[in-house]
């Protein structure tokens, strides 16, 4: 269990001050200046060395990603490090507790990566149902040029820089950072095809780099304590602190920052008060926010928390929402509802995403109300294969995951639905109601 002495996230909850000034007591901004002049490398190899892994889902090594970014400075493509804040993938929660309780961590974190990466600027990209959240990060980014922390000569560093918010229009698609970079240049949400990378050709065709809220909040704190420090909290490879949402079937929702590899299991009854009628009450859990397959209580029984030990489940920890589903839950209408979610939002450019989020949510609808036949599982099964790596982006994949898991540990249920609603079985030993199920 994490000591509080190594959180970072020291007004997770905002219970204190989130202005300038509780910012300050609580340590951020704190000798930014003296790590400002330690220079651009120096910050790079310390998050390099701190092993820290992207925040947004997929995990990729942040300080590895920042030196991605050219060396040399064209006066006509200047460079830019924008974040993403535009959390919309269903259970999760977690940047906009650091965004409203929390904001000078980011704003900090803006100003330490973008002088690594050699940026002048740095664009926020919020999601646009984020009304209040928007309010505290602007009114935090306000307090921090009025101190001169931020701007011309930001914190006396002889280096300017500066921070703007673009409220985006609640797009999931513009989660994806090169969906977000057209959005931002005020164009459709639609990801580009890579190569070229961001760290070439970016926002405005400049070299740009794309963090998660958290993972640049974190690197004041990285900096500060060195990188050494935090990759001695979690496992090799899977190190520091990560914060975790758990939401659905548990006695107290939460979200809560904790070291990375914590057993799934001690996560949700040490924080959540456990799962609602008991631990042996679960049926389920999506581990990383609705991406991700889902794991039966088998694999939560001994999973640990981290991005190696779930794909090593074949899941995902994502996002680090866990989604928890006791015995009343009906598995198969749950995914079909996150089959909606990613026919609805996919952007519709590439055909397999197109064409098969839609015919996969028709599918599930049948599988719902046990219309489908037990051929179907299999014909399911091939087509979010053929959707799953066919894509510009990865909503394809996330709209394919799902329904993998749920075949992968849940088959006997897609088979017995079908069974019953034909006559052939009873649902009474199958632990479902097929009047529910129908509804």
């Amino acid at each position: 269990m994490l000591k509080d002495s190594d959180r970072i996230f020291t007004n997770l909850y905002g219970l204190r001050d989130w202005g300038l000034e509780g910012a300050r007591k609580r340590g951020d901004w704190d000798g930014t200046k003296a790590l400002l002049e330690k220079g651009h490398e120096w910050i790079v190899e310390e998050i390099k060395a701190s092993d820290l892994r992207g925040r947004g889902g997929a995990g990729f090594p942040a300080g590895l990603k920042w030196s991605f970014m050219p060396k040399q400075i064209d006066p006509k493509r200047p460079h830019y490090l924008v974040v993403n804040a535009d959390e919309s993938e269903p259970g999760t929660c977690k940047d906009r507790d650091i965004l409203r309780y929390d904001p000078h961590k980011l704003v900090e974190g803006c100003l330490l990566a973008g002088f690594a990466m050699r940026a002048h600027a740095s664009y926020i990209y919020i999601r646009g149902e984020f009304v209040n959240e928007a309010k505290n990060l602007q009114a935090a980014i306000d307090q921090a040029y009025a101190a001169g922390l931020i701007g011309k000569n930001a914190c006396g560093s002889d280096w300017d820089f500066d921070v703007y918010v673009h409220r985006g229009a609640g797009a999931y698609i513009c989660g994806e950072e090169t969906g977000l970079l057209e959005s931002l240049e005020g164009k459709a949400g639609r990801p580009r095809l890579k190569p070229p990378f961001p760290a070439a050709v970016g926002l405005y065709g400049c070299p740009t780099t794309i963090n998660n809220v958290e993972t640049i909040a974190v690197a004041p704190t990285i900096l500060r304590r060195g990188g050494a420090w935090f990759a001695g909290l979690g496992r090799p490879k899977n190190t520091g602190t990560k914060v975790f949402c758990i939401s659905g079937h548990v006695n107290q929702p939460c979200n809560v920052e904790e070291e990375m590899g914590i057993p799934l299991k001690e996560l949700i009854e040490k924080h959540a008060g456990g799962v609602r009628g008991g631990w042996d009450n679960l049926k389920a859990i999506i581990p990383g926010g609705s991406s991700v397959p889902l794991l039966p209580k088998s694999i939560c029984d001994d999973v640990l928390m981290d991005f190696d030990s779930l794909r090593a489940v074949r899941s995902g920890l994502g996002t680090a929402a866990v989604i928890v589903m006791d015995k009343s839950t009906d598995v198969i209408a749950a995914i079909a509802r996150l089959s909606h979610f990613y026919m609805h939002e996919s952007c519709g450019q590439c055909t397999p995403c197109r064409e098969g989020t839609g015919w996969v949510y028709r599918t599930m609808q049948r599988m719902v109300k046990g219309e489908a036949s037990v051929d179907e599982i299999d014909r399911l099964n091939d087509v979010v294969g053929q959707i799953e790596g066919h894509t510009i982006c990865a909503l394809g994949d996330a709209a394919a995951w799902p329904v993998q898991g749920l075949i992968r540990h849940f088959r006997d249920e897609l088979e017995a639905r079908i069974l019953v609603s034909k006559g052939a079985l009873t649902s009474g030993r199958y632990g479902f109601n097929p009047g529910i199920a129908a509804a």
